[in-house]
C-alpha cells in the first residue's frame, strides 16, 4: 500500500473519485434548477426558460449517466456519449416545436421572471462549469459532459438577453427567436457529442 500512489491503477482510481464527487455536485445543481426554471417558464409563459429547464433536466440525466460510467471501459463510456448526444438531439427538436407551438399559441412572456431566473441559472451553471474545468480533457466521458455545461452558459445569456429584448419591444418575438437559436445550438451540440463517441467506439473496436 505504501507504494500505491507510485502506481498508475492508483493515479486512475484517484481520477475516478474526483471524477465521481465533481458529478455528484454538479447533478445536484441541475435537478435542484430543473424544478426552478421549469415552474418559473410556466409561470412566465417563456419559450426561452423551458427550453432552459429542459436544457438543466437533459444535463442531470447526463450527469447521472456519466457517474455511471466513471468505472466503466472505453465502449461503455462511447455508448452512453452516444445516448447523450440523442438526449441532446431530443431537447433540440422540443424546444423547436415549442416555438413553432408559440407561433400559433401566442402570449407575451414576464421578462422580470425571465430575467431574474435567467441570472440565477448563469450563477449556477458558471459554478458547474468552474468545478468541470478540470476535467475537461480526461476522457470522452467528461469531455462529453463539459460539452454540456458549456452550451449551458450561452443558454442563461441568451435567456437574460431575451428578457430585455421583450421589456424593450413589449413583444413576446424576441423570447420565440432566442428559443429557436437555443434549438440549433442544442442541435449542433449533439452533433459533436455524437460525431466524438463514434470515433471513440470505432478506437474501442
Amino acid at each position: 500500500m505504501a507504494d500505491c500512489c507510485n502506481n498508475t491503477s492508483c493515479a486512475i482510481e484517484a481520477l475516478k473519485q474526483r471524477q465521481s464527487k465533481t458529478l455528484k455536485i454538479v447533478l445536484a445543481i441541475n435537478a435542484i434548477m430543473f424544478v426552478v426554471v421549469f415552474a418559473a417558464g410556466l409561470l412566465a409563459h417563456s419559450t426561452a426558460l423551458l427550453s432552459d429547464s429542459l436544457d438543466n433536466l437533459g444535463d442531470a440525466l447526463t450527469y447521472a449517466l456519466s457517474l455511471y460510467v466513471v468505472s466503466r471501459s472505453t465502449r461503455e463510456k462511447a455508448l452512453v456519449a452516444l445516448f447523450k448526444g440523442g438526449l441532446i438531439l431530443v431537447a433540440g427538436l422540443f424546444v423547436m416545436g415549442q416555438v413553432i407551438y408559440r407561433l400559433f399559441v401566442p402570449a407575451l412572456p414576464m421578462f422580470d421572471t425571465m430575467g431574474g431566473i435567467g441570472l440565477l441559472s448563469l450563477l449556477a451553471n458558471s459554478l458547474c462549469l468552474f468545478l468541470l474545468w478540470k476535467h475537461r480533457s480526461d476522457d470522452i466521458n467528461m469531455s462529453s459532459v463539459w460539452a454540456c455545461s458549456r452550451n449551458d452558459i450561452a443558454t442563461n445569456l441568451a435567456v437574460i438577453l431575451a428578457a430585455g429584448a421583450v421589456w424593450v419591444f413589449n413583444a413576446a418575438w424576441p423570447d420565440l427567436v432566442v428559443g429557436l437559436a437555443l434549438s440549433v445550438l442544442l442541435i449542433s451540440s449533439s452533433a459533436k457529442v455524437l460525431s466524438s463517441a463514434f470515433r471513440a467506439l470505432r478506437g474501442a473496436a
